[in-house]
């Protein structure tokens, strides 16, 4: 295993900040960032800025120029060496004439030759892999389970009172959390490929699900609305603005009523009486969607833990009490005993305005 230096952790670090700022606009491609240091010295820098742009290795050699000869690249994420809407930035940084290259992880994607550490080696580069790994993962987790699993990174947002409610028994929800926790879900709603909802949200709050924040300038994430008979009204907020909107159901008798050029419907196979969800993330991952938000009702979101297929769990908790005359935060009619019961573990709780945030990851059971 290669030992890296307290110097090379710090290049890479930077490397990972670097990756961080295209969170918001490079999806469905991953986020990646790249460092060129010459002589201990950080001379080029770059990041994965669109899509369909430039890789990060692009503009850190364009930024170090002539200083990236002989110089190292970090990169957290192994260089691609295949051409798609960009050129190979292995043949990049072999022509740039760096003389070693250090990336954090492997690239899972098909495309991308495995022979690539041999042909830079060839070209008389070193290659070393693995500083930070786990990080450069966290930060493509997405990308990853879209990749590897043909399914995107399912996470549950929730906002709700401390005693765990989510509305009042009419459907009542605006707002139980305060404005720093609504800021914090457009940088959410920012950062996922599209949002998924449920016909009796889309009833009751007649949401748009648009990043409101343009300061984020993110690339619109797809609402996704799951309509299992195609009952939601097409005069709906959703389907009126020019954002898209995708409408998974097995009963499509009715798809000429959303037919447009932003709006998609998709029918696709029964889980019992309703939509299939396994195979509606199977579809979004076929379509390119990395990471998905979640902002539905308690029949949605129970159903994605039932069937094991939520990934995390975002929650804003607000300090107040809404009482017995209220929504749940999931229907789980499946949860009959304490030892049915799912356990999560809170991996992260913070304060936010005057809310409480947790991060937290279900632990399905293993099968026997």
């Amino acid at each position: 295993m290669t030992e890296f230096t307290t110097e090379e952790v710090g290049y890479m670090s930077e490397a990972l900040r670097l990756a961080k700022l295209g969170c918001y606009t490079t999806h469905p491609n991953p986020r990646v960032g790249c460092v060129i240091v010459s002589d201990g010295d950080i001379v080029g820098k770059g990041w994965h800025q669109s899509y369909g742009g430039p890789h990060a290795e692009i503009h850190a050699l364009n930024d170090a120029g002539k200083k990236a000869r002989k110089a190292t690249a970090y990169i957290t994420l192994e260089p691609c060496s295949h051409h798609g809407k960009t050129g190979p930035c292995d043949e990049a940084l072999i022509e740039a004439g760096v003389s070693r290259v250090v990336y954090a992880t492997e690239d899972p994607f098909e495309k991308n030759d495995k022979s690539m550490p041999q042909k830079l080696n060839d070209a008389g580069i070193s290659v070393c892999v693995g500083l930070l790994r786990d990080e450069a993962k966290q930060l493509n987790r997405g990308f990853f389970s879209r990749v590897i699993n043909k399914k995107p990174f399912v996470t549950l947002k929730l906002g709700i009172s401390i005693d765990g409610a989510t509305a009042m028994e009419n459907g009542e929800s605006q707002w139980i959390t305060g404005e720093a926790a609504r800021e914090d879900v457009q940088k959410l709603r920012a950062s996922s490929g599209a949002i998924l909802t449920g016909s009796g949200t889309i009833k009751i709050d007649n949401p748009s699900l648009t990043v409101r924040d343009e300061t984020l300038k993110a690339i619109d994430p797809i609402r996704v609305i799951i309509d299992t008979k195609l009952q939601t009204s097409p005069d709906a907020k959703i389907y009126q603005d020019d954002k898209t909107t995708w409408i998974f159901c097995v009963d499509d008798k009715n798809k000429t009523l959303f037919q447009n050029k932003n709006t998609e419907v998709f029918k696709v196979d029964k889980n019992g009486n309703y939509v299939n969800l396994s195979s509606v993330l199977e579809i979004l991952a076929d379509k390119g969607i990395n990471d998905l938000l979640v902002e539905a009702g308690s029949h949605l979101c129970g159903a994605l833990i039932r069937e094991e297929l939520a990934n995390e769990f975002v929650i804003y908790q607000a300090p107040l009490i809404m009482g017995s005359n209220t929504r749940k935060m999931f229907h789980t009619p499946g949860y009959n005993k304490l030892n049915e019961s799912l356990k999560i573990n809170i991996k992260d709780s913070k304060k936010l305005g005057e809310d409480i945030k947790m991060i937290a990851e279900p632990i399905y059971r293993a099968e026997a």
